[in-house]
């Protein structure tokens, strides 16, 4: 089995950040933004406890089905706070320097 291409999140930050740029109701993503940052990370905490649970209860597929879930949540909460994984990814790095 040939590995993914993660350049697909850069990618999918960019899907992101043009249906928050439409707005509208027509993506779940535009709707979700605009309920506001607070059911954004409402969503993102939810994700994550349903990552945890899928970690320690439930089968490889939905632990990685959950993680999607809070990968996905957790773009739409940078892109909607003016931050990017570019940005989460260059603190990992200062951090690891540091």
């Amino acid at each position: 089995m040939s590995r993914p291409d993660i350049a697909f999140i850069a990618e999918l930050e960019e899907i992101v950040a043009a249906r928050l740029a439409s707005g509208g109701d027509e993506s779940y993503t535009a709707r979700l933004a605009a309920a506001g940052t607070k059911r954004i990370a409402q969503k993102v905490g939810e994700e994550g406890v349903e990552l945890a649970l899928a970690a320690t209860a439930g089968s490889q597929q939905e632990t990685i089905d959950e993680a999607a879930d809070l990968v996905y949540h957790l773009i739409v909460l940078l892109a909607e706070r003016g931050l990017s994984l570019e940005d989460v990814a260059t603190r990992l790095q200062t951090r690891h320097a540091g």
